[in-house]
């Protein structure tokens, strides 16, 4: 990854743990995405917390030179999504991120030709890359 994604990847952890997020993963997606690199997911404890740790990224990233292409979601304050280019970052509620679960969304391999989604398929648990035919044996 370029060097200012990095930094910028840096300043948006740092931004997050100093007003105390819940849980922050960071996810590696340029080979699954060609809008963004990381994909940055925390949780908050409060609405007011969501806003706050949402609003702390986007004065680290101005700081940096770096203005968010968009914000969405403030004003709710449920689920906050501060995209950076590069990084996207997603603050949420406790129950909004359980529902939504977008760790499993963007680490789940994809479905390959012969999977369960094609016909006479074998399903493959990404865990551990191991098809369900293969451990029947």
């Amino acid at each position: 990854m370029p060097e200012a994604t990095d930094t910028l990847l840096a300043g948006v952890e740092e931004a997050l743990a100093d007003l105390k997020a819940v849980n922050s993963v960071t996810i590696d997606v340029h080979e699954l995405s060609n809008v963004m690199d990381y994909l940055v997911i925390c949780t908050g404890t409060s609405n007011r917390h969501v806003k706050s740790l949402a609003e702390n990224v986007v004065k680290m990233a101005k700081g940096a030179g770096q203005p968010p292409l968009g914000i969405e979601g403030q004003d709710a304050g449920e689920w906050v999504l501060v995209d950076l280019g590069d990084v996207v970052v997603h603050v949420m509620l406790p129950a909004t991120r359980d529902f939504y679960d977008l760790e499993r969304l963007w680490t789940t391999v994809p479905p390959a030709p012969g999977s369960p989604s094609e016909p006479g398929g074998a399903s493959v648990d990404a865990s551990s890359g191991i098809s369900s035919d293969a451990a029947a044996d």
